[in-house]
């Protein structure tokens, strides 16, 4: 089934979308955007141990990515291995380095042929293009576990093509149906709907979250901080999403989801174990959320609030290619705003997932609803024939994602998920494809539901190697 909870996530603003741009494998979602595309949600998995467990499979242990830099010079591609990673039972430290070789090799090739006799000096002069700092980058990370249900993680990076570190705190508590998380960002990295990246420079916030019940039912609450004015890393002229602009705001949302399924074929012991020539062998499915054929229907509704505290009129202002920065427009944000949401979902399974060849095709048609109220104002300009403002509100157009699997071999997977919206925003009439992903699997079956995946997103024009666990 497709994940339903991203729509409350989304809605709440505690959504981390998969991204190469930092060292922890993951961006924020910028609060109130629409939902990314399932695919496109970053691993539960810490970056640093995932890195861990993926050198084993590549040479050397080196793990490739792909993503653009501000300084086009360096090229996009970069590879990345963890450098150490001691510890002990309740302590970890994890120091990554990362080499983006594409300047490197261009300084090389001129160097070398502008050299008429090789000498000495010759060599010096090629043997100091190793010595640019602007190739390398370095991260830090450390976890350590104060109690069984406590722990502490600390993080720091410095990334070659920017002279500014990153910092990150984040505080894990577990309660018996809650789940505490407490984290801050100097600065902090977002991701918005259009695939543009700002540094807020100051981004604290901690949240209280339920586990889902039985009913289905699950709230949060959370308080968030944003300082300083958001700066956009791969754009210009833009304005900064009011949601990253300075404040204090104080956050509450639910949610009530439910399935039901028209037909479902239920694993059985015959399934499990197969009979040979050599004799009886137990074989289970690659993947535990995959093990069983079947066609469903789910859907999630639910609410958010957001309070502002000392919201006073704010100017948006943007960084020229100067450096400058210079007031384009002035907005406010509504001390309080309440909305609701709410997702559908149909999805078709053939396939067990079992044997090596044509036993996995799916697909899942999801649509969404980020926010009712924008909604139900766009459809009263569009009978009453007035232009409002909600037209240019990313979220007063419902978005239907849809997500393709088929099995290519064996553990082997192909996905692609799709957005399409289904209003006209930027001048753009009708239905149109706003983002799609596309990726490729291998699954673990000793983890169960575990499984290695290189995604890569053309809009965005980046992608990487991830290893997801615990997706359900």
């Amino acid at each position: 089934m497709a994940n339903l909870r991203t729509a409350m996530d989304a809605a709440f603003g505690d959504l981390n979308v998969a991204s190469p741009q930092s060292f922890d494998g993951y961006a924020r979602h910028v609060p109130g955007d629409p939902a990314p595309p399932d695919g496109a949600v970053a691993s539960r998995a810490l970056r640093f141990q995932q890195l861990s467990l993926l050198r084993n499979g590549f040479p050397l242990g080196i793990i490739p990515s792909y993503s653009p830099t501000p300084r086009k010079e360096l090229g996009s591609f970069s590879l990345q291995s963890l450098l150490l990673r001691p510890a002990t039972a309740d302590w970890w430290l994890g120091v990554v380095g990362q080499f983006r070789p594409k300047k490197l090799i261009d300084s090389i090739k001129k160097e070398i042929s502008s050299v008429d006799d090789w000498e000495l000096s010759a060599l010096k002069d090629v043997a100091k293009h190793f010595l640019d700092k602007s190739l390398y980058s370095l991260g830090v990370c450390s976890q350590l576990s104060l109690s069984p249900s406590t722990s502490v993680l600390v993080g720091t990076e410095q990334l070659g093509e920017r002279e500014r570190r990153r910092h990150k705190l984040m505080l894990f508590h577990k309660l018996p149906n809650h789940d505490i998380t407490m984290e801050a960002a100097w600065p902090g990295l977002f991701l918005d709907h259009s695939g543009r990246y700002w540094d807020v420079p100051e981004s604290i916030s901690l949240d209280l979250l339920s586990l889902v019940s039985e009913s289905g039912f699950r709230y949060r609450f959370g308080i968030h901080k944003n300082g300083g004015h958001p700066h956009a890393t791969n754009a210009t002229n833009a304005e900064p999403p009011s949601a990253l602009m300075p404040g204090l705001c104080a956050k509450a949302a639910f949610s009530y989801e439910k399935s039901k399924d028209f037909w479902r074929q239920k694993e059985t012991k015959e399934d499990l174990i197969v009979k040979t020539e050599k004799g009886f062998f137990w074989r289970p499915s690659y993947d535990l959320r995959l093990r069983e054929p079947h066609s469903a229907v789910s859907a999630i509704v639910g609410g958010s609030c957001t309070a502002w505290f000392l919201n006073p009129e704010f100017p948006l202002a943007v960084e020229s290619r100067e450096g400058g920065i210079f007031p384009v427009a002035s907005a406010k944000r509504g001390p309080f705003n309440a909305d609701l949401f709410g997702s559908v979902c149909y999805t078709f399974q053939l396939g067990k997932f079992r044997k090596y060849y044509g036993d996995l095709t799916r697909i899942d048609a999801r649509l969404d609803i980020s926010s009712a109220s924008a909604l139900a104002r766009r459809v009263f300009n569009v009978l009453s024939g007035s232009s409002g403002s909600s037209f240019r509100r990313p979220s007063s157009s419902p978005r239907v994602n849809l997500i393709f699997q088929q099995q290519v071999a064996g553990p082997i997977m192909f996905r692609v998920d799709s957005k399409f919206s289904l209003g006209s925003l930027s001048g753009r009439q009708g239905p149109h494809v706003e983002d799609f992903i596309y990726s490729l699997s291998y699954s673990l079956r000793l983890l169960q539901s575990g499984k290695v995946v290189a995604w890569y997103s053309p809009k965005r024009k980046e992608g990487m190697i991830e290893l997801r666990m615990f997706e359900f």
